[in-house]
């Protein structure tokens, strides 16, 4: 089951894309950031940012992820580091990516950032019938009558 969550995890960060990122390391907040995935690299994450932003030193980090109908939640631990390869920089290159840089790809605070995923926990909300009625009547709930948990 695991790998099918991972696979619905990925499936919701490429087609919602925003994420929290946090570096471990510090005692600085996550933030909002947008993630890109290629497909044929499935235990890495890329992030345009500046090179004066909080996570641009990189390091052990986490990467948060809840999906726009809060069915699918995320907590997610591994390494970010700079991205050197100019073909990931021009494969995720947009307009909208483009609006945040003023040199568009030749702008000096242009970096991107590579996020390696160690491990993550995956959670479902799906509540099964069982749930639906003991969360209406208040009776106890087991974690397995709202979804599904996953280590990957």
């Amino acid at each position: 089951m695991s790998n099918e969550l991972k696979k619905e995890l990925w499936d919701n960060i490429t087609e919602q894309g925003f994420v929290m990122v946090g570096l471990s390391q510090t005692d600085q907040h996550s933030e909002p950031m947008h993630a890109h995935v290629d497909k044929s690299k499935p235990h890495s994450l890329w992030i345009y940012t500046t090179k004066d932003n909080r996570v641009a030193t990189g390091g052990k980090s986490m990467i948060q992820f809840v999906s726009k109908g809060h069915d699918l939640f995320a907590c997610m631990l591994g390494q970010l580091s700079e991205e050197s390869d100019t073909s990931l920089i021009d494969k995720f290159w947009s307009s909208g990516v483009e609006a945040w840089y003023e040199n568009g790809k030749e702008d000096d605070s242009l970096l991107m950032m590579r996020f390696d995923l160690n491990n993550a926990e995956i959670w479902t909300q799906d509540a099964s019938i069982t749930g639906k009625i003991k969360l209406a009547t208040g009776a106890t709930v087991e974690p397995e009558d709202l979804g599904e948990h996953a280590v990957v």
